[in-house]
């Protein structure tokens, strides 16, 4: 049907199919004027008298002839308005087209104002979709209504109230969506309220065989997980498989999010006995995920569990994820112009326990920040909402220098948290509950002693740790470490790290090409990242660097097979430095701790099979010392493995997993009544015997569904009214008399609270396990470091290094040096060219390096600086010989990162 051209004041016609049945059936009181200044007014012909009138609803007029607008007037007055003829159409039809035009008001096109929708700052819903049109534009397509709609929608509004603001009493008043004007589901419902509580996560909602993501988080989901994305409800929706959930939640936190599963809290059967049983599953926020905290079975699962599972599959991320907070003090007018500023960081690793901190004065270059940011390499900052400029300057240019997928995510929490006062009380609240016995006492008397930057860093870290249940690595002030120590460690800055590529070269940054790669031959996750702190902090004390030399040296030397035996056993293990972490945390699933345990256990009768062999054939103290206190500290894991169930922990049943069920009395009592109904279900299959007259009669489990009675499709005729038809095929049908379905369904309960109780008795089994974890983490600590003198061992045998002599005097002697990177990547071609060095503060103190491009000064120069580094490390050298004079600390110039100075002071 032809349609009047819209006039210059309305709106122009958008694409779109929903506007298209709006416009042609709009009310005639709603049309704009046909006529207008700039466009010449139509004709009404002859034609137009024979159209049947709809009232106020009619269809649009054909198009006239165009005429002069002076004509127009004549014309309508001429015309007049005749009354129209009555409809001929049954009543029928105009109820049909008033439906109709009520449904297209809800897609008209906007013509004036944007409708305020009151819950759209609460709630972030996404518009219904009909096609693949951008998001955008269908939400501004479908964000108001025509002025009709909204008069109709205000009258209703003011008979019938507004809607409670309780959404969860959906029953009284359910919530809508003013845009699509559908209701909220329950479990949409359920996704709202959670989401308005962690507005920064991507949330997980577990539904049945699967997790589904809603909203935005299923558009994020899809781009970033390639998963198809849909319209269901209100909500754009995506969904992955539960057994998968573990790499998706990986794959999303790597790029940077923070990740929440949201599980449910009900089972089926209890459900049905419950008060709620009409109501949708309860749910709740069970877990968060970032970069730092990526602790749990859920992101951390043991595929394979069997003698002959490869470790490496088990576990393969050694990296160190650290969680950084930084805290600067509010500046002075003086420090202020000079831009030195006081900070106080905490750093925590929460998968490995390790809980440093610092406080230390900074200049407006921001240098000591950058070498403690360097050396830590931090996944996750946190920091307060606002900082200076030149901290900002620095953190913008850490986060960029990071590689697309392993970009520092940065947490930002309000500056309020950072105040001394609200602090010190959250500090001193939190380890009040330690102050049990004078140890306790000492510890927290040493946290409040702490600096004022430290605290307020602390607090902070505290508080957002809990969000992740995992504030309980802070609780033990007494093994938090501080990162820099004058008189322990040799001062490297940031620019030092960077230049000399210490832990990852300048190129592509990654770890091949630098001093960390070229010394890495450790077995052991736990034993890489013990070696990735002694290259960023080399010792300055000569005692503990001799005993290192003496250990490598009895490595290489031993004629005995102790070392070897030793090295086999620590490259079986797997990740046990995590694993103690995550059943510390009470995170583990059975599988892990079976896995961690069952290796510790092997360990100890292992390394107590070689006491007799450490005793006769290691000189080396150090050595000596670690091996033969590992057996003692790992003793209480026998205890643990003895009472568990191989098999149930491998598959996971925590049902079977205990093998003695005297200390677990809840568990006990809940089978002994699963055992009583079942065996009054098998007694009560005698008096079916009787009523069907089959004295072979027996039950049948067909897809999980048990105690079922089988009856030829002949003989149904014999059964009793009341039973219950479950199934049925072309030649049996299946039932469950009255007494079954009774104590069916009371079984299901008992076997589904069983469940419930086995779980919280396996927390309380792991928090008595974690009594434990510091004495384990000890003897973690002494295979890491039996794993580092191997390394460094093996590292000295293939370069044919030479071992130093380091003394207090002031030189640096070194006889045919080579760099240790380039010696390495050119070992094939044997193509480099040692080089000597002479340097004492009684002769030559100075050296002044010339020579054209590309001829070699600055790898002479970082070679001088790189075997320095290693001497103290407690590593041989690549020289014929070398005497070292202890070195504070190593600097580079900055501005062209070639130079490298080395600094030797008396003490």
């Amino acid at each position: 049907m032809p349609r009047t051209k819209s006039a210059s004041g309305s709106v122009s016609a958008a694409p779109g199919r929903q506007a298209v049945l709006s416009r042609f059936f709009q009310s005639a009181g709603s049309l704009r004027s046909t006529a207008s200044s700039t466009e010449p007014a139509e004709k009404v012909t002859r034609g137009d008298s024979r159209k049947r009138s709809l009232g106020s609803d009619g269809p649009v007029k054909r198009k006239a002839k165009k005429v002069p607008e002076k004509e127009e007037e004549n014309t309508a007055v001429a015309s007049g308005n005749p009354e129209p003829k009555k409809c001929l159409r049954p009543r029928i039809a105009l109820k049909s087209l008033e439906k109709l035009k009520e449904f297209c008001c809800d897609s008209a096109l906007p013509q004036n104002t944007v409708q305020t929708e009151p819950f759209r700052e609460r709630f972030a819903v996404l518009p219904k979709c009909t096609d693949f049109e951008d998001i955008t534009l269908q939400r501004a397509k479908n964000a108001v209504s025509s002025e009709n709609f909204r008069s109709q929608a205000n009258l209703k509004d003011s008979q019938s109230g507004p809607c409670p603001e309780n959404f969860q009493k959906a029953s009284d008043c359910k919530p809508l969506n003013k845009r699509s004007k559908s209701v909220y589901t329950p479990l949409e419902l359920q996704y709202m309220d959670v989401k308005q509580q962690h507005k920064d996560a991507v949330l997980c909602v577990e539904c049945g065989y699967k997790y589904r993501f809603f909203g935005e988080d299923a558009e994020i989901a899809s781009r970033e997980l390639n998963i198809y994305c849909h319209l269901d409800h209100n909500f754009m929706t995506a969904s992955i498989p539960t057994h998968r959930l573990f790499v998706h939640v990986r794959r999303l936190v790597a790029k940077g999010y923070k990740v929440g599963v949201v599980k449910q809290t009900e089972t089926a059967a209890l459900k049905a006995i419950g008060d709620n049983k009409s109501s949708v599953f309860s749910r709740k926020l069970t877990a968060l995920y970032t970069k730092s905290t990526l602790i749990g079975e859920d992101v951390n699962p043991l595929i394979r569990l069997d003698d002959s599972v490869n470790i490496d599959e088990v576990t393969t991320d050694t990296s160190t994820n650290y969680l950084l907070c930084v805290y600067e003090e509010q500046e002075s007018t003086k420090d202020k112009k000079k831009g030195n500023i006081s900070f106080g960081i905490v750093g925590v690793q929460p998968a490995t326990g390790e809980v440093v901190f610092d406080c230390f004065q900074d200049s407006a270059s921001r240098l000591e920040l950058e070498t403690r940011i360097s050396s830590l390499q931090p996944v996750e900052l946190l920091l307060p909402s606002q900082l200076s400029e030149p901290t900002e300057l620095l953190i913008h240019r850490a986060t960029a220098v990071s590689m697309r997928y392993d970009r520092i995510r940065v947490e930002r929490m309000d500056n309020t948290y950072f105040e001394y006062s609200h602090a010190f009380q959250a500090v001193t609240e939190f380890y009040a509950r330690e102050v049990a016995d004078s140890r306790g006492s000492q510890s927290f008397s040493g946290v409040i002693n702490l600096e004022k930057p430290v605290i307020c860093s602390l607090a902070a870290t505290i508080r957002y740790l809990k969000d992740f249940n995992l504030e309980k690595i802070l609780s033990k002030p007494e093994n938090f470490k501080q990162l820099s120590s004058g008189m322990e460690f040799m001062r490297i800055n940031g620019t030092t790290l960077r230049n000399l590529e210490i832990l990852q070269n300048q190129t592509d940054m990654k770890t091949r090409g630098s001093l960390l790669w070229v010394l890495d031959h450790t077995k052991t996750s736990f034993g890489r990242r013990k070696l990735k702190k002694w290259v960023t902090q080399p010792l300055l004390k000569l005692r503990d660097i001799n005993a290192r030399l003496d250990a490598i040296s009895d490595v290489l030397h031993s004629e005995s097979s102790v070392f070897e035996q030793v090295e086999n056993h620590l490259r079986k293990l797997p990740d046990i430095e995590r694993g103690l972490c995550s059943i510390y945390h009470k995170k583990c699933s059975t599988q892990e701790f079976f896995l961690i345990v069952k290796s510790l256990s092997h360990l100890k009768s292992e390394l107590q099979a070689l006491m007799p062999a450490v005793n006769s054939h290691v000189w080396s103290d150090l050595l000596r010392t670690l091996i033969l206190e590992t057996p003692e500290l790992l003793s209480p894991v026998e205890h643990y493995l003895k009472i568990l169930n191989e098999q149930a922990a491998k598959v996971g049943d925590k049902t079977e997993l205990f093998k003695d069920l005297s200390d677990f009395p809840l568990i006990k009592k809940r089978k002994d009544e699963i055992q009583e109904v079942t065996q009054s279900i098998q007694m009560h299959l005698q008096e079916l015997r009787k009523i069907l007259k089959l004295p072979s009669l027996q039950y049948v489990t067909v897809s999980g569904q048990e105690f079922m009675i089988e009856i030829k499709n002949s003989a149904v005729s014999c059964i009793p009214a009341d039973w219950v038809k479950v199934g049925s095929t072309k030649a049996v049908s299946r039932f469950h008399p009255p007494f079954i379905v009774e104590n069916y369904r009371r079984l299901n309960q008992l076997r589904e609270q069983l469940v419930l109780d086995c779980n919280v008795e396996w927390l309380a089994f792991l928090e008595n396990f974690g009594e434990h974890y510091h004495a384990l983490c000890k003897a973690v600590n002494h295979l890491a470091t039996v794993d580092c003198i191997f390394s460094l061992a093996k590292v000295a045998k293939q370069g044919n290094y030479c071992r130093p002599t380091l003394q207090e005097e002031k030189k640096i002697i070194i006889k045919n040096g080579r760099h240790p990177m380039i010696d390495v990547l050119l070992s094939e071609q044997d193509q480099f060219v040692p080089n000597s060095t002479s340097l004492s503060q009684d002769s030559e103190r100075v050296m002044i390096i010339t020579g054209p491009n590309m001829g070699g000064k600055s790898s002479y120069i970082k070679q001088v600086a790189l075997v320095a580094i290693m001497a103290q490390i407690g590593s041989y050298v690549p020289a014929e010989e070398a005497t070292i004079g202890i070195v504070d600390a190593v600097f580079t110039r900055e501005q062209e990162r070639q130079s490298a100075v080395l600094k030797n002071t008396a003490r």
